[in-house]
């Protein structure tokens, strides 16, 4: 296959080159790195990933090609939304051959579809070595020379507003029901809920929720900057004065902390992978993780009768959070797994436990 020469460029003028794959156009998007061996087709469909260009540090990317698009639920299967979320994809090595029993297309046919550059071939170490070193950072993919293109931190936009719904919908199942506020939540988290008997219902993150019947509501995981969401803050905020059951996953436990008065700060490059081990305080139980974040709360600024839940075993940052007294919780990795392990799923059984 002849692919055309194609060059990353981040913000600070480094320069890498390679071969395109997929799509052949520029695009442009925050720099960030996952560490995750498999789940490509999950990862590229995570709304968490909007405006990112994905680098992935594991060498071989391909190699198992692209499920078909089977629904369950009314949601896709093996996928995390209706398309792909990342704005690039940056691989060492490509693989054009794929094999696998549920494959349908190449990965690279399928960014073709979704009009998603990539490019193979370029010294991945070396590039997350600099993000980790400088941290994530704006860059922009170069393969139409003729095309101008800027850097853009797509950070300052509300990326949450992209990936959301934009009406209530809903998915019948049991007696119980929750409200899900659609931050771009991954499909698993409405399975996880369906498969034990739970009615979903998924609104807008704009979407003024207090007056609907429900039986506890749940933020979901999201891309950008926390703070941006103030309307989703703000109705978090009046919802906590009523002192039902509320959890947060991923954005959503950022925005429950500033909805409780805490401080979120951007982390250095994030945390992106499936092997993210994260530490229960007050017991010795540790769990491997699925993440994908790049903000995080500051404990330090958490208000009197909040306590930190869980912590990172890597650099020590905040994993989750938790009221003293009130059904009020949240983890900042993501329990429903899809790519990566289930250890954690646990917490959806004890939100379901609290709404009764």
């Amino acid at each position: 296959m002849n692919r055309e020469k194609a060059k990353l460029v981040l913000e600070d003028g480094s320069e890498f080159t390679g071969k395109s794959f997929g799509f052949e156009g520029n695009t442009n998007g925050e720099v960030v790195f996952n560490t995750g061996m498999v789940g490509y087709p999950e990862t590229l469909t995570d709304p968490s990933y909007r405006g990112q260009i994905l680098v992935c540090t594991f060498p071989l990317i391909g190699n198992y090609g692209i499920p078909s698009k089977d629904r369950e639920f009314n949601l896709l299967k093996n996928f995390e939304s209706e398309s792909i979320h990342v704005r690039a994809m940056i691989v060492s090595d490509y693989s054009e051959d794929y094999s696998h029993w549920s494959a349908k297309k190449s990965l690279s046919e399928w960014l073709v579809e979704e009009k998603i550059p990539g490019i193979t071939g370029l010294d991945t170490r070396m590039l997350t070595r600099k993000l980790r070193e400088k941290g994530t950072m704006p860059g922009k993919i170069i393969i139409d020379t003729t095309q101008e293109i800027n850097f853009e931190d797509p950070n300052k936009l509300d990326l949450v507003g992209e990936v959301c719904v934009n009406e209530p919908v809903e998915y019948p199942a049991g007696r119980k029901k929750i409200i899900l506020v659609d931050c771009g939540t991954k499909n698993n988290i409405i399975r996880a809920f369906v498969k034990r008997d739970i009615t979903v219902i998924r609104v807008p993150y704009d979407y003024d929720f207090l007056n609907t019947k429900a039986d506890g509501v749940l933020i979901s995981n999201g891309p950008g900057d926390p703070k941006i969401n103030s309307v989703t803050i703000e109705n978090t905020k009046r919802y906590i004065a009523k002192n039902e059951p509320l959890l947060g996953i991923c954005l959503g436990s950022q925005i429950l902390a500033l909805a409780a008065g805490a401080d979120t700060y951007k982390l250095k490059y994030g945390h992106r992978g499936l092997n993210q081990p994260c530490n229960e305080l007050g017991t010795k139980r540790s769990y491997i993780t699925s993440q994908n974040h790049g903000y995080a709360v500051n404990a330090s600024t958490l208000p009197q009768d909040w306590r930190e839940w869980f912590v990172n075993d890597n650099d020590g940052t905040n994993e989750g959070l938790l009221h003293i007294s009130k059904p009020f919780f949240a983890a900042q990795f993501h329990p429903e797994a899809s790519p990566g392990p289930d250890d954690s799923e646990f917490i959806f059984d004890m939100f379901i436990r609290a709404i009764g």
